[in-house]
């Protein structure tokens, strides 16, 4: 990819971090919730079309990204907003996530030539995201169960979730040689 250097990636992880609160004030009632996700959902398209586009070199998987990140936040737009919109958006969400998961799924999940880190802290952080993912899982599954602390559940997996993308974002730590930004693994 040459020395091409991804533009607005800290934004970009702040608004889903903005999306992710604006869920949690939306789940605890409390005001401004629509507001705090219908901008952010804004945002993300916009910033990502402009990212789409400061990129030399485009090829299928970037399209599709786009269309994905672009339908997504549409389809967020549009529910926020209590718009009826049509089984299209769904569908077309869908299938350009399972091409995006086929063409680069796995290798952006496994991230197999990166560094291994073997420090305390950052095994301690996975598994604190492991434990949020898992908590928003069963206070989702309980909630439909009516269980009685289903909500104070889910609450804490999309807080604990928080924590994790604001810590990744604002992390002054990280070390990423410029062989590693510019590899494909790390592109949107």
């Amino acid at each position: 990819m040459g020395t091409y250097k991804k533009v607005l990636t800290k934004p970009l992880w702040i608004l889903i971090g903005a999306i992710s609160m604006g869920l949690l004030m939306k789940i605890l009632g409390w005001p401004m919730a629509n507001e705090v996700m219908l901008i952010s959902f804004i945002a993300i398209g916009s910033l990502y079309t402009y990212r789409f586009w400061k990129k030399p070199l485009k090829r299928f998987n970037d399209y599709n990204k786009l269309v994905f990140i672009l339908f997504w936040a549409l389809n967020g737009v549009l529910n926020i907003l209590d718009v009826p919109h049509n089984l299209f958006i769904h569908s077309i969400i869908a299938i350009s996530f399972v091409l995006w998961f086929v063409f680069e799924g796995t290798s952006y999940f496994l991230r197999g030539n990166q560094k291994v880190k073997n420090r305390s802290l950052h095994l301690l952080w996975n598994v604190v995201m492991v434990l949020g993912t898992l908590a928003i899982i069963a206070g989702s599954l309980l909630k439909i169960l009516n269980w009685e602390y289903s909500t104070l559940v889910l609450i804490l997996g999309i807080a604990i979730l928080c924590a994790y993308i604001f810590k990744d974002t604002f992390s002054t730590n990280q070390r990423i040689t410029k062989e590693e930004q510019n590899n494909e693994e790390y592109q949107l």
